[in-house]
């Protein structure tokens, strides 16, 4: 096989690799621009991007900051130099020696602990299962100590490396509670109660808790997504150049279009690829639209059944305790006492009755079933309403990554059109009404 061949070979995949690095990133970044930010309360299943504060009730306590955090990881590194004498021949074959400082960190005790924890916003909570995500947190201690300081045995091990300078390196890493978050994750059913949780998945796109804001992390992923683009197509063209050195390779001058041949077809990967990926994101975002309607649909069925059996409860609980009320009226309202054989309220007349709802109901509870029937009308118009926005929010991106170059042209191949707004005019369903039985 040609001398020429293995550097084209083994730059070809290096680019090709770098390639497919840059397509992963900028899926992941559209992913990230095409989920509209959903509150606490109107997290449904499914992929969700949410905004909001770390809360635990009981925090961990990080080893070296001894900051409340919801997650942290620690590391000790230890400074070390030496002088390496080297013996080597020189281009005339005779033996020379020669000397070399070397120096580094290596650490020498690491750690960390990661929670459960909630992520809340101003209409609720979520909790949240860390474990298997990708964790961006803030850098939260942060020193250097010599062997005189306190903290150099104290949070450090009592050995040393060889060739130690005796400086340690103290960092530290974490979630601090009460930090705002940015969370990209899967949205499941809890198995303990009936709400969600946001948790590591098989196929989960992307599970990210960082403590950067949503357009760094937008960011980020775009300045390595071109970053991996130019070092594969650089990597691409410097290995067909080594080939080309190679006297053998070419028997005469290579032409302009041989050497604009490798660039070229790196690039053509590249547009397949963007237009493959673009695509399927399309039809994600179309899918998430189609999704969002589905949850309207969900959340009025659950008010449909819910409500109607809250106030069938309530209004036979109002008319025990009503009758139970109209007895104790009557007996309060007793003067004297009722001559054996007539008729009045005294305790024996009322006492059966009494007895009957005392036993069935011990407890008088309208006033209390009242106001949490208040609080589900409440969280259920609530729910609606998030569910509703959440729709029209994904189906407007849905609209405008349609109307854009060079989304559109890609949206052609699918014959893709924009999904309806959801309008309050023209949503026939009306709203349920709560009538009390008298």
């Amino acid at each position: 096989m040609d001398d020429a061949f293995w550097p084209l070979l083994i730059g070809s995949l290096l680019g090709l690799a770098c390639l497919a690095g840059s397509l992963r990133l900028r899926r992941q970044q559209r992913l990230l621009r095409d989920l509209p930010t959903s509150k606490a309360r109107g997290v449904f299943i499914g992929v969700v991007e949410l905004k909001g504060t770390a809360e635990s009730e009981a925090p961990l306590t990080s080893f070296l900051a001894e900051s409340s955090c919801v997650h942290f990881a620690w590391r000790v590194e230890e400074h070390w130099s030496r002088t390496v004498v080297e013996t080597y021949t020189d281009d005339k074959g005779r033996p020379q020696t020669r000397t070399r400082h070397e120096s580094g960190w290596t650490t020498v005790a690491e750690g960390g602990e990661s929670q459960d924890f909630h992520a809340q916003d101003d209409t609720g909570a979520v909790l949240v299962r860390p474990a298997g995500a990708k964790i961006e947190p803030l850098r939260i201690f942060d020193e250097t100590a010599s062997r005189g300081d306190g903290l150099y045995y104290a949070k450090g091990p009592q050995s040393t490396v060889p060739d130690s300078d005796h400086r340690r390196r103290f960092s530290e890493f974490g979630l601090p509670l009460h930090g705002p978050l940015y969370i990209v994750g899967t949205a499941r059913e809890r198995a303990d109660v009936v709400a969600p949780e946001i948790a590591a998945g098989k196929d989960a796109a992307m599970f990210l808790i960082s403590t950067r804001s949503e357009e760094k992390v937008e960011t980020g992923f775009a300045v390595w997504s071109w970053f991996w683009w130019a070092l594969g197509l650089l990597l691409t063209g410097l290995a067909f150049f080594i080939s080309l050195a190679n006297p053998r390779a070419y028997g005469t001058p290579p032409s302009s279009a041989l050497l604009a041949a490798p660039p070229g077809m790196y690039l053509l990967l590249w547009a397949l690829g963007w237009v493959g990926m673009a695509f399927n994101s399309l039809v994600g975002l179309r899918n998430r639209v189609r999704q969002g309607w589905s949850l309207i649909e969900v959340q009025l069925k659950r008010r449909h059944d819910l409500i109607p059996n809250l106030v069938a409860t309530l209004t036979g609980l109002a008319a025990h305790e009503q009758s139970v009320q109209t007895a104790l009226a009557a007996l309060r309202a007793q003067a004297t006492a009722t001559p054996p054989g007539a008729d009045g309220p005294d305790f024996a007349g009322v006492t059966g009755a009494l007895r009957v709802v005392v036993e069935q109901y011990p407890q008088l509870t309208a006033q209390n079933g009242f106001a949490r029937l208040h609080d589900a009308l409440v969280e259920t118009e609530q729910r609606i309403a998030l569910a509703r926005t959440y729709y029209n929010d994904v189906a407007t991106h849905y609209a405008t990554r349609l109307e854009q170059v060079p989304d559109s042209w890609v949206a052609k191949l699918g014959a893709m059109h924009p999904e309806p707004l959801l309008a309050a005019v023209g949503f026939e369903r009306a709203p349920l009404k709560v009538k009390f039985v008298k």
